[in-house]
C-alpha cells in the first residue's frame, strides 16, 4: 500500500519530525519548535488563526494533479480545510480533524476564519462554510456553504484566487494572479474584467484576454489586489499588473505589502500603493515584459518596468524564488524586539522566510530584508523546507507552515507522502495562552481589537463598531495606548461614532504622527462609503484634502494625492496645484502618486505645473522634468523632444525623455522619435530606433 495511504490510519498523536527543529536557523532571541507534522495535516497551503488558537488549514493533495498522478495522492472526494488544536498548552496540537472535506476543494489556496464563517479561496470561487452550530465540523444538513464570490480563473494553478484577509477598516483583502481572465461580479452588480496575455501552466487555462474595461471603465491587467465589505458588495481594486502575489499583508495604519513572484530571478517585496500598477504587462496587459525591454535594461528594471511612466516603485527586488505567505506582525511574542512591527515573508524556492522592519522614507518605505528563519547550510534537509505561509497566532506566537518538497518550480511534487508541519517560534520562555475573548462587553470587544491575529481583531471592531457612540469612552482611550498600532485600529472606528467620533477623526488630522493623519484620513474616506455617513463625511474629506495637500509629511500628501483620482480637474485644481509644487524631484512614489492624482486630467495637470512655469525645456530641473515624464501628454510632445535633441544636458535625462515621447499615443509623438533615431546624440540614437520599432507593432501601429 502506497505510504501515504498508511500514513492515513496512524493515529494523529503520533508525530515523526520531517525536519527536526536543531535543522533550523532561527533569529536571535527565538526558538523553533514542531507544533504539528504529518499524519495530522497533508500538503498545507496556507492556514488561518481563530479566536480559540487554532489552526485551520487548507490542503492541496489534489495539486496539479494532471502532472502529478505518479504520486498517488489524487484524492476524487476533493480536498480539506483541517482543524489543529493544542488543547492543553504545552505548545504542540494534540487534536486534529477534518472540517470539510469538498469536490469544490481542487488545491484551495487561501483561507480566511472570521467568527464561525470558513472562507475558502479556490478558483473559479471564494467559499464561505457557516458552521451554524460552532462544532468546527462541517455537516450539510445542519451547517451553510455558500459561493461569496465567482467568476475567477486558474483553476489548479499557483496564479490564482489567494486568501482572505480582515483590514482594519473592516473589509476584506484578498488577490488573484495573473492566470485570468477574470469576470467576477459583486453582490450589487459591479463587474471586475482583468486579463492579461498570460496563458498556460494547467490544461485550464488556454487563453487569456487583455485590455478588458471593468465598470469603472478602468483597465485591470493580470494579478489584482482587491477589497470587498463582508456583504459582498463595494468589490474595489487596490492594484494590478502583478504576477502572482500570494497573499495581501495588511497593517493597522491600512498599508499594504505583499511579495510577488519572479520570472525569471526578478521577485520583490513591496509596499503596495492604492491603485497602484506593479508593471509585470503592458499597461493593457497585451505585452509581456520581454517584449518591452529595451537594449541593454537589466532584468530587474525591466521586469517591472521601472523606467516607465505609470508604474509604482519595485521595492526589495531580490532575484530568483518564489515567495508565498506574508503577514505584517504588530503585537505578540516579539514585541521586545520589533516594537514597530516585523514583516515576515515565505520564500519557498529559497527556502526562507525573510523579515523586514518597513519605515516611511518620503511618500513610500524602506525595506532592508533580512534571513529569519532557515534551514542551516549544510544539513540533509536542506532544500526540503518550502514554508507556504506564516500568521501570527491568537497567543502571539509566529507559526509557519512547511509544504515540504525538495522543489517547487515547474509545478510538479516529488514529495510521494504528501507531508507537511507546522512549526511555532518565539522567544525561548514563551507560554502559550490564548486568551478568552467576550464580545458582550465593551472591554472584551476591545481585547478582542487588540489580537495579535488579523482575523480574530476584526470580531472586536465589528462588535464595537454596532455599539456606534458607545464605544466612543473606551476608543478615546486606545488612542493613546503606547503601543502605535493599537491606536490605529481605534482610530478606524471614529467615524461611526456619530458627531464626536467624526470631531475626534477631525483633531487627529493634526497629530504629531504622520502615520496616524494618514489613518484618521484613511478611515474618512473608507467612511464615505457607508450610506448613512456619506454626507457628512465627504465635507470632512474635501475640507482634509485641501488641508493636508500642504501637509510637510510628503507620506500625508502621497494619501491626498491617491484620493484625487476619480474627482474632475475643477474641483481639485488647487490641490493638484499645492501638491505638484511640493514635489521633491526625487520621490518615485510621490511622483506616481501625484500621476494616480491626474488620472484622465493629465494635460490640464501638465498645462498647469508645466506649461505655465515660464521655464525653458532646456532649463527644467528634476522636479518639472519628472512631472513632464510622468504625465506626458500631447503637449509635451515638443518640449521632451527638445530636451533629448540637446547635447548638454545629461544623458539620463535625456533617455527618460525618450522614454517619455514612446508611452504617447499620438502620431507627432512617433513623427518626434524618427530624427532623434537619425540626427540625434549619438549615444542615445539606438534607444530612439528600438523605441520606434518597439511601437510600430503596438501604441503606434495606426
Amino acid at each position: 500500500m502506497h505510504r501515504y495511504l498508511v500514513l492515513l490510519f496512524i493515529s494523529t498523536s503520533v508525530q515523526a519530525e520531517l525536519i527536526p527543529p536543531r535543522e533550523f536557523e532561527v533569529a536571535e532571541g527565538f526558538e523553533i519548535t514542531t507544533w504539528a507534522t504529518s499524519p495530522q495535516l497533508y500538503n498545507p497551503t496556507n492556514f488561518d488563526v481563530d479566536s480559540q488558537g487554532r489552526l485551520w488549514v487548507t490542503e492541496a493533495v489534489n495539486y496539479r494533479n494532471f502532472r502529478n498522478k505518479a504520486l498517488g495522492l489524487s484524492k476524487q472526494k476533493g480536498d480539506r480545510v483541517v482543524v489543529l488544536e493544542d488543547t492543553d498548552g504545552d505548545g504542540k496540537a494534540d487534536k486534529s480533524h477534518t472540517f470539510v472535506r469538498d469536490p469544490d476543494l481542487v488545491a484551495p489556496l487561501g483561507i480566511g476564519v472570521i467568527d464561525n464563517k470558513v472562507i475558502v479561496s479556490c478558483s473559479p470561487n471564494i467559499l464561505i462554510y457557516t458552521d451554524v452550530n460552532r462544532d468546527a465540523r462541517f455537516d450539510p444538513k445542519v451547517d451553510k456553504k455558500e459561493v461569496f464570490l465567482t467568476g475567477f480563473k486558474g483553476l489548479d494553478h499557483d496564479h490564482s484566487l489567494h486568501s482572505v484577509k480582515a483590514g482594519p477598516d473592516g473589509y476584506w483583502y484578498f488577490n488573484v494572479g495573473n492566470a485570468g481572465a477574470h469576470t467576477v461580479k459583486d453582490k450589487s452588480g459591479w463587474t471586475l474584467r482583468a486579463g492579461s496575455s498570460y496563458a498556460g501552466g494547467t490544461p485550464h487555462l488556454k487563453r487569456n484576454i487583455p485590455g478588458r474595461k471593468s465598470d469603472d471603465g478602468r483597465v485591470w491587467v493580470g494579478g489584482v489586489g482587491l477589497r470587498i465589505r463582508p456583504d459582498g458588495k463595494g468589490l474595489e481594486p487596490i492594484g494590478h499588473n502583478f504576477r502572482n502575489a500570494y497573499e495581501e499583508a495588511v497593517t493597522s495604519f491600512g498599508d499594504v505589502f505583499h511579495a510577488d513572484n519572479d520570472d525569471p530571478p526578478a521577485c520583490r517585496t513591496t509596499w503596495v500603493m492604492e491603485y497602484g500598477n506593479a508593471g509585470f504587462a503592458s499597461a493593457d496587459g497585451s505585452r509581456n515584459w520581454r517584449m518591452d525591454q529595451r537594449p541593454g535594461q537589466p532584468v530587474r528594471i525591466a521586469e517591472w518596468r521601472q523606467e516607465d511612466p505609470g508604474t509604482m516603485p519595485a521595492g526589495d527586488v531580490y532575484g530568483n524564488g518564489a515567495p508565498t505567505g506574508i503577514v505584517y506582525g504588530e503585537n505578540g511574542c516579539f514585541d521586545s524586539r520589533y516594537p514597530n512591527g516585523l514583516l515576515l515573508s515565505c520564500e519557498s524556492a529559497r527556502g526562507e522566510v525573510f523579515g523586514y522592519v518597513p519605515r516611511p522614507q518620503g511618500a513610500g518605505f524602506t525595506l532592508e530584508r533580512f534571513i529569519f528563519l532557515k534551514v542551516k547550510d549544510g544539513s540533509a534537509k536542506h532544500g526540503w523546507f518550502r514554508p507556504s505561509d506564516v500568521a501570527i497566532g491568537a497567543d502571539g506566537a509566529i507559526y509557519v507552515s512547511d509544504w515540504y518538497d525538495p522543489g517547487v518550480g515547474g509545478h510538479r511534487m516529488a514529495d510521494a507522502t504528501g507531508s507537511g508541519t507546522i512549526y511555532r517560534i518565539a522567544p525561548k520562555d514563551f507560554r502559550p495562552k490564548n486568551p478568552t475573548l467576550s464580545l458582550e462587553t465593551t472591554e472584551g470587544q476591545i481585547e478582542a481589537l487588540k489580537s495579535p491575529a488579523v482575523n480574530v481583531r476584526i470580531l472586536g471592531f465589528e462588535a464595537l463598531r454596532k455599539q456606534g457612540n458607545n464605544a466612543l469612552p473606551q476608543l478615546i482611550k486606545l488612542l493613546n495606548h503606547k503601543n502605535q498600532f493599537f491606536a490605529a485600529r481605534a482610530a478606524w472606528l471614529l467615524p461611526y461614532c456619530g458627531d464626536q467620533g467624526l470631531a475626534k477623526s477631525v483633531e487627529l488630522l493634526k497629530s504629531f504622527n504622520p502615520q496616524m493623519r494618514i489613518t484618521a484620513f484613511r478611515a474618512l474616506r473608507r467612511a464615505q462609503n457607508e450610506k448613512s455617513l456619506k454626507g457628512a463625511v465627504q465635507k470632512l474629506v474635501e475640507r482634509a484634502q485641501l488641508t493636508l495637500s500642504t501637509d510637510p509629511s510628503p507620506a500625508v500628501r502621497r494619501e491626498v494625492a491617491l484620493s484625487l483620482r476619480d474627482i474632475p480637474f475643477k474641483k481639485c485644481r488647487s490641490i493638484i496645484e499645492n501638491l505638484g509644487k511640493r514635489f521633491d524631484g526625487w520621490d518615485r512614489w510621490y511622483l506616481e502618486a501625484l500621476g494616480t492624482a491626474c488620472d484622465r486630467k493629465e494635460a490640464m495637470a501638465y498645462e498647469m505645473l508645466v506649461g505655465k512655469s515660464g521655464v525653458s525645456p532646456l532649463k527644467w530641473d528634476r522636479r518639472l522634468s519628472g512631472l513632464a515624464w510622468r504625465l506626458h501628454p500631447v503637449a509635451s510632445i515638443d518640449a521632451l523632444t527638445t530636451r533629448a535633441m540637446s547635447k548638454v544636458i545629461p544623458g539620463s535625462e535625456r533617455k527618460r525623455m525618450i522614454n517619455a515621447l514612446a508611452f504617447i499615443k499620438d502620431r507627432r509623438a512617433a513623427e518626434s522619435m524618427l530624427p532623434l533615431a537619425i540626427k540625434g546624440p549619438t549615444d542615445l540614437r539606438g534607444l530612439a530606433a528600438w523605441w520606434g520599432k518597439n511601437r510600430h507593432t503596438n501604441d503606434w501601429k495606426a
